[in-house]
């Protein structure tokens, strides 16, 4: 049984920063595509990041280029998310997804995925 389960989110003044975790467990999804996506109060979930394939390829939603950063530690089993400049419209709750599959895409949509995390919540405050 696969298992995502993430932490690290919180409340944080605008500008601050938050490392989000995933921890995969029953599969191992190294170099598999895993993401973050997230979802606000009364809207649909949107994409976020994405990471797949054995040289660690990324994507980035345009809102958080250059502030986020997806990472992966496959002897752990892991996905982060480090979230800098922080902005009250990421206020969100966060979720980490990974997806069973070789071939080759940026996982942008939600559908995408096979296996979610039950979420955390980030907060950020103005």
């Amino acid at each position: 049984q696969v298992q995502l389960v993430e932490s690290g989110g919180g409340l944080v003044q605008a500008g601050g920063s938050l490392r989000l975790s995933c921890a995969a467990s029953g599969r191992t999804f190294t170099n598999y595509p895993m993401g973050w996506l997230r979802q606000a109060p009364e809207e649909e979930r949107e994409f976020v990041a994405s990471i797949w394939g054995t040289g660690g390829s990324t994507y980035y939603a345009d809102s958080v280029k250059g502030r986020f950063t997806i990472s992966r530690d496959n002897a752990k089993n892991t996905v982060y998310l480090q979230m800098n400049s922080l902005k009250p419209e990421d206020t969100a709750v966060y979720y980490c997804a990974a997806l069973w599959t070789r071939s080759l895409g940026l996982w942008t949509k939600a559908g995408d995925y096979d296996y979610w995390g039950q979420g955390t919540q980030v907060t950020v405050s103005s």
